[in-house]
């Protein structure tokens, strides 16, 4: 049984391999867009789910791994921006807000009738942050494929007066915490032997 990463994410190969377990990363092939009067923690779980059963459904015997990240600020999705000019909005809107981001995960094997998944929610606090501010910010991270507009383990942690949630690894778009339970379930040693 190998284990297979639903994703082509750089962000969530770089956090899966931190387990030290060997893996392999394939695209879902899912289409992301949100149902009408979807909230947000309900879409980050049915996308982690549904890329997972995409890739699953080609590798039945295999764990597949899902995730899905989704962002919300006074109950606004934030995508992912994928342009400067949509990352700046972005950055206005969270200015001095509570954004909360909704990280799905999903461990699926379909030979064996088995799926655990489950949504981790992760509160980051913004400052006020000048115009300025979000274009030195922007200009030298560029977070166009971040959900939210930043990268928190760079030096997107500058845009926060606080954090709060149980996972850091969440935030980042993979919540390790949540899956190294689900991978002992399912009987994958971690760490590994």
């Amino acid at each position: 049984m190998d284990l297979i990463l639903a994703s082509t994410s750089p962000y969530r190969r770089a956090l899966l391999q931190r387990l030290q377990i060997p893996f392999q990363c394939l695209a879902p092939r899912v289409d992301e867009t949100a149902l009408p009067d979807e909230q947000p923690e309900v879409l980050a779980q049915r996308l982690a789910l549904a890329k997972a059963q995409a890739v699953a459904g080609d590798h039945p015997s295999d764990l597949v791994i899902g995730s899905d990240q989704v962002a919300s600020v006074n109950g606004v999705i934030l995508g992912k921006p994928g342009s400067h000019d949509a990352a700046a909005a972005q950055l206005r809107a969270s200015s001095g807000q509570e954004v909360t981001f909704y990280t799905g995960v999903a461990l699926v094997c379909v030979e064996q009738s088995r799926t655990w998944h489950s949504v981790e929610p992760f509160n980051v606090y913004f400052r006020q942050l000048t115009d300025s501010a979000i274009e030195n910010y922007l200009r030298r991270e560029q977070p166009y494929d971040c959900a939210g507009s930043f990268k928190c383990e760079g030096l997107g942690i500058s845009l926060f007066t606080g954090l709060r949630g149980n996972d850091p690894t969440s935030l980042e778009g993979l919540p390790l915490i949540a899956l190294v339970d689900m991978l002992c379930r399912a009987g994958i040693t971690v760490p590994p032997p």
